[in-house]
């Protein structure tokens, strides 16, 4: 569960921290190859119901990162063209530490909301070892108001259950190959 501080006023202030946790039958060499590899991320990188196609994808300190985002889902759809935002968002960002398979941090320039100066939103994801599997927390920073907080955080949360989705495949086809 998401666990919030404090309530961000403003996109320069300073904003409280989105914690997402997750436990996967997985070694921290599959999830960090999911996080850190173009065909890793195209597979769970986005809510349900987008698909993600990575264009950049420069792993190290400095590097920097660039995929687009589309609606596929019709509800979906239909819901961004109600909000005037467009189907394909295009996220563009920096990675500020690799530690391999251990630690990865990024920013994201968020710069697709009407009326809203663009700011970076940190993000820290962390991959731990733990009895026959991993236990992975994500870190970032809240959006600048409570919606877009509530919103990154909904998103954030089905990407990461479509990243287990993609783990528990996996880890049927280990045990069907035995």
């Amino acid at each position: 569960m998401p666990t919030k501080t404090k309530t961000a006023t403003s996109a320069r202030a300073s904003r409280p921290k989105i914690r997402l946790e997750r436990t996967f039958q997985a070694s921290a060499k599959e999830v960090w190859e999911l996080w850190t590899t173009k065909e890793g991320l195209e597979a769970w990188w986005g809510p349900e119901g987008f698909t993600t196609a990575v264009h950049k994808l420069d792993l190290r300190p400095g590097g920097e990162f660039e995929y687009a985002m589309t609606a596929t889902r019709p509800d979906l759809i239909e819901g961004m063209k109600a909000a005037g935002l467009p189907l394909t968002s295009v996220a563009h960002g920096t990675y500020t530490e690799v530690t391999r398979p251990r630690r990865l941090a990024y920013t994201t320039l968020v710069d697709f909301i009407q009326g809203v100066a663009p700011y970076e939103v940190a993000a820290v994801v962390e991959i731990q070892p733990v009895g026959g599997g991993v236990r992975m927390v994500v870190t970032e920073d809240a959006m600048h108001d409570e919606l877009w907080t509530e919103r990154s955080t909904m998103g954030m949360n089905s990407s990461l259950d479509r990243l287990a989705k993609v783990l528990e495949a996996r880890l049927g086809e280990r045990r069907t190959l035995r």
